[in-house]
């Protein structure tokens, strides 16, 4: 049994979305799945000789150098150095001087950039390499940043750091104090007389009754009074009073403490 060839237009909405065209096999919305097959996308792939990723250029100066030392003599691309004109501008140096010429803004150091040039010193590998050989290192030398110590959160949930602070603060203005005294008076010494005594003296002043609405404070009146008179509501917290010494507890409402020798 002679089986029928597939051509390329044999899964494509050919006569549904209009004649066969080359442009239907690279259009999606166009072609029609095989079955038991992987849906195309109607991409175009390279031949057999193209190889995929990125190329991997050669690099100059890897890390075996560095472990080398820098020894040898390596050359850029092309077999010749560098000249003074293919090294990179000093920016750097441009901005010294154009700070020093009084150019502080913007457009005067984009002007002053392109009016001047100032280039960098090219890099000499046999000297470099003669520096390293040359510097000495101790045995013990540690490279890098020191770590920073943790912060004691204790401390700081304490307040410890404030407190410690207005301590010293009130150190450092009473040693002030005393200086500015010394330096007054001469001897430093100072009599309390009994009219200093009085000036210092402050009178003792009732706190403040606490805030409660108005209409608790007039109208609204308590409709039982737990104590017949005054006077027996004073005699009553002055046996509290008296009561509160033999028993245990911040406020002297707990147990009874026992005798002690």
């Amino acid at each position: 049994m002679a089986t029928q060839m597939e051509g390329p237009f044999d899964f494509t909405a050919t006569n549904v979305l209009g004649d066969q065209r080359n442009t239907m096999l690279y259009n999606e919305l166009h072609l029609r799945d095989k079955v038991g097959s992987v849906k195309t996308r109607g991409f175009e792939l390279p031949g057999k000789h193209f190889t995929y990723g990125l190329p991997n250029d050669r690099r100059d100066y890897t890390a075996a150098h560095a472990l080398r030392g820098w020894t040898g003599t390596y050359l850029p691309k092309g077999g010749a150095t560098k000249s003074k004109s293919a090294t990179e501008r000093d920016f750097m140096s441009l901005n010294r001087a154009s700070i020093a010429a009084g150019l502080v803004k913007a457009p005067e150091n984009s002007d002053y950039r392109a009016t001047h040039d100032i280039r960098r010193l090219p890099f000499d590998q046999k000297e470099m390499a003669g520096k390293m050989r040359s510097r000495r290192l101790p045995p013990t030398m540690v490279f890098g940043i020191p770590s920073r110590p943790s912060t004691p959160i204790f401390d700081l949930l304490e307040h410890k750091y404030q407190d410690k602070w207005i301590k010293d603060r009130q150190h450092q203005l009473s040693a002030q104090r005393s200086a500015e005294i010394k330096a007054s008076r001469g001897t430093g010494i100072i009599y309390e007389t009994r009219a200093s005594l009085l000036r210092t003296y402050q009178n003792p002043v009732e706190p403040a009754p606490l805030w409660q609405l108005p209409r608790f404070t007039k109208s609204a009146k308590p409709h039982i009074q737990t104590f017949r008179t005054n006077r027996a509501k004073s005699d009553a917290f002055g046996n509290l009073e008296t009561d509160k010494i033999a028993r245990q507890g911040d406020f002297g409402t707990g147990i009874y403490e026992p005798a002690k020798n």
